[in-house]
């Protein structure tokens, strides 16, 4: 098949399940429980300020998808089909990169079906077309996968700086991956691309992360990404453990007693016509000695949540996504669809570890190590992972290529 038939291929691929989906889910898409990073960007495109509260700015979440909505709102308005068709469009890229990846590093068999399993995801349909910030994490993640390989294939010191560029913005994104960078940079200079390729990857991901940080230092007052340290308490306390055991998030986590409002909760009393002053930096100080206590005090409690983290992670069941039992359709999508699909995934990807060059496994490797490793800190779920599934479809892409051709010729003998 030529590129451009391909294309149009995952073009059919991409989108036309993402909308029927789309279309389905329309009336709740921008209901009860979206990211709320919907909420910012609402704020800023009515008042300037990127916050929950005008003229009280915020750095209490990863700011790229809100700047994200405040671009498609601005463009488009706050509509269902705004949204969608925006977050359809970083799918349809994404499966591109993946796409892209394959044929430049495997094969052009390879990367089609690659792009063909990740982009075909059930979850992953589901997830792209909701008020979800991990739909940057896709692209974003497709985009770092195939500069370090570029970078390392052509020693070139100037697809480093770019990939130090796009992991600066991935960790706008996503604070957990905030060390890949020097993971990043580690294989560069494993690969033979130099210290200076191998130290341009951190460098210039703190370039660009730098002025969100001296903006939240000026306006909110710490030099920090975020603030939201409560979410890594939510996930490092004695009540986790058990809430996950019964698949509930921990969203649904109380407490601790005592604590001070949350901005979001400060902005349900503006709502309510009262001012509450929030002083976001001191929370974070107080909720990261809360969780290093823990660590330190429940050494054993703190184990069982990184096996917990782990199990979730990968487990091809949906796990701890809402605190609400689902049923019918939406049950047997999450637990039979779902694993159905997911089980052979994992099979293949392992095949495939065995048939991709070695440049290409130590990297696959190095993601999905990663993704573990974050999970053991902060808490692992479906959500986390798929985003990042499609390193695992391309290793299952290899595995189908390399079985496909001695499938064919057996059949001639």
């Amino acid at each position: 098949m030529s590129r451009s038939r391909v294309y149009a291929l995952l073009a059919a691929a991409c989108i036309l399940p993402r909308a029927v989906a789309l279309v389905h889910e329309r009336a709740g898409l921008l209901g009860a429980y979206v990211e709320k990073s919907d909420i910012l960007a609402q704020v800023y495109l009515r008042t300037g300020t990127f916050g929950y509260v005008p003229g009280h700015p915020s750095a209490n979440t990863q700011p790229l998808y809100g700047w994200f909505l405040i671009v498609v709102y601005w463009l488009a308005g706050r509509h269902w089909w705004s949204m969608g068709t925006a977050q359809i469009l970083i799918a349809f890229a994404t499966a591109l990169l993946v796409y892209e990846i394959g044929r430049r590093f495997l094969s052009r068999r390879a990367g089609v079906i690659a792009a063909l399993i990740a982009t075909l995801h059930p979850y992953v349909v589901w997830h792209d077309i909701h008020v979800n910030r991990e739909i940057l994490d896709q692209v974003l993640g497709a985009a770092m996968v195939i500069l370090t390989l570029i970078a390392a294939s052509r020693r070139s010191v100037a697809i480093a700086a770019a990939l130090g560029v796009v992991s600066g913005a991935a960790i706008l994104s996503n604070t957990r991956l905030v060390v890949l960078p020097f993971v990043l940079g580690a294989y560069l200079l494993w690969r033979g691309v130099g210290w200076t390729g191998a130290l341009l990857v951190p460098v210039l991901a703190f370039v660009v992360m730098l002025p969100w940080l001296v903006r939240n230092d000026v306006e909110v007052g710490c030099f920090t990404i975020t603030t939201d340290a409560r979410a890594l308490w939510k996930a490092n306390n004695m009540q986790t453990y058990g809430l996950l055991q019964k698949g509930i998030w921990i969203d649904s986590i109380t407490g601790p007693p005592g604590r001070p409002l949350t901005p979001q909760e400060a902005r349900d009393h503006y709502l309510h016509g009262q001012h509450v002053s929030v002083n976001e930096c001191a929370q974070q100080s107080w909720y990261e000695h809360m969780v290093i206590r823990f660590w330190e005090h429940h050494p054993g409690e703190k184990a069982k949540l990184m096996v917990q983290s782990t199990r979730l992670l990968w487990s091809p069941w949906v796990t701890a996504d809402t605190g609400i039992e689902s049923s019918g359709a939406f049950h047997a999508a999450k637990h039979i669809a779902e694993p159905a699909y997911v089980i052979p995934l994992y099979i293949l990807a392992v095949i495939g570890l065995f048939v991709v060059p070695l440049e290409f496994r130590v990297l696959a490797l190095a993601f999905l190590v990663y993704e573990t490793l974050a999970a053991w800190v902060f808490a692992g779920t479906t959500r986390y992972r798929v985003p990042w599934d499609f390193v695992l479809a391309l290793l299952a892409g290899a595995a189908i290529s390399r079985w496909w051709p001695l499938r064919r010729a057996s059949q001639y003998r």
